[in-house]
């Protein structure tokens, strides 16, 4: 038992090149906007460890209270070199989303600009089918449809 005790996970942040896009996308998927903003100032330098930065940030959410962060770094954007990107890299992997019809989802991400890692799978206890999709900057999605 730790005295700090976590209560919850409060968000996913996603750095991406292109933000109008990458919005779209989630948009897309399901999640509603919360804010857009543009961050600058000794507050957020000092927070992400960057001078100078200029910092754009879209906040998504489902109803589930499940909250996503897509960023944009205007004054310091990095080039992603794997795209996809590979699942066994270190760092953030995925975020994994329950679907209630998985085709119907994996069908909303290649219509939006994504695309698929693999094929859509059974489980080996036979409780869920799941796919690795990514968005349209590589990031890494896990699709789960949960089975009676």
């Amino acid at each position: 038992y730790k005295s700090f005790m976590i209560k919850n996970l409060r968000h996913t942040g996603i750095v991406v090149n292109n933000l109008d896009k990458c919005l779209s996308f989630y948009l897309n998927l399901g999640f509603y906007e919360i804010s857009r903003e543009i961050e600058t100032g000794s507050y957020i330098e000092n927070l992400v460890g960057l001078k100078d930065v200029k910092l754009e940030c879209a906040k998504l959410a489902l109803e589930e209270n499940i909250t996503l962060e897509l960023l944009k770094y205007h004054s310091h954007p990095y080039i992603n070199k794997d795209f996809p990107r590979l699942s066994n890299r270190v760092g953030c992997s995925h975020i994994a989303l329950t679907v209630s019809n998985i085709l119907e989802c994996f069908n909303l991400v290649t219509q939006n600009g994504g695309g698929a890692i693999n094929k859509i799978q059974t489980s080996p206890d036979g409780k869920v089918k799941v796919v690795y999709c990514y968005d349209p900057e590589g990031n890494i999605i896990e699709v789960v449809e949960e089975l009676n």
